[in-house]
């Protein structure tokens, strides 16, 4: 929950009256219970806000819904830095660095965690980062120098903003089998094999994509799993 204080008189204190005049009120306070007033609107209009925007309309229902109790105040400068942080379209992005569509926050399990169509170029960007680096840190999941963020980020902004959740957590689980597989191969030359350990680079040349999700199927709504080599053919 947001928490909105009123620090005008520092400002106060620190610019003088006049000064605070000359900024613009700024940092003059408003109650958030006044932002639909039409002199609170008047002033914000002149301060270069568009209050129609659909970014101040996400900041102002944010505000007033953190202030059920009442008495929180902001001032202008705060309104604008808060809009600073959502998109055109009221997405909330943490200026830029939250993809549009991937905050879930209030969102349950059950929504986000579904296995959806993920396209062939997504799923092969993932697979490529997969091998590359399993390879490179021979099974070591190294959060240091990992790619995985930039593939699923370059998914997100290719999908849809009502599947981005969905379609991340897909991917990831796509991520978890290609990983299983590679594990698999390695474990068949040497059983004795753990994650960090040396490994020919040669068993997973001819490794393709295809090979692995031709064996990966649908575990209920929320999961992948890979079958067994010798198992019946079964794609989803």
């Amino acid at each position: 929950m947001y928490k909105i204080n009123d620090y005008s008189f520092l400002f106060k204190s620190m610019f003088g009256k006049n000064n605070m005049m000359n900024k613009g009120n700024l940092f003059s306070s408003i109650r958030v219970s006044d932002l639909s007033s039409n002199a609170v609107k008047k002033q914000l209009i002149s301060a270069g806000i568009d209050i129609s925007s659909k970014q101040y309309k996400a900041v102002a229902d944010s505000m007033v819904s953190a202030n059920k109790n009442g008495g929180l105040y902001t001032n202008i400068q705060a309104i604008k830095n808060r809009m600073s942080q959502y998109d055109s379209d009221g997405n909330y992005t943490a200026g830029g660095l939250i993809v549009p569509g991937m905050l879930a926050n209030g969102i349950p399990e059950s929504e986000r965690h579904q296995i959806i169509e993920i396209s062939d170029k997504a799923r092969q960007d993932m697979f490529d980062n997969t091998k590359r680096e399993f390879i490179e840190e021979y099974g070591v999941a190294n959060g240091d120098t990992t790619k995985r963020s930039d593939v699923f980020r370059r998914y997100q902004l290719s999908e849809k903003i009502e599947n981005r959740l969905k379609g991340t957590w897909t991917l990831g689980q796509y991520e978890r089998m290609y990983t299983r597989a590679f594990v698999e191969v390695v474990k068949e030359k040497d059983p004795n094999w753990t994650p960090g350990k040396a490994f020919d680079q040669n068993l997973l040349k001819d490794i393709t994509r295809e090979s692995v999700e031709s064996r990966i199927v649908k575990s209920g709504r929320d999961k992948l799993t890979l079958k067994p080599k010798n198992s019946l053919d079964i794609t989803i």
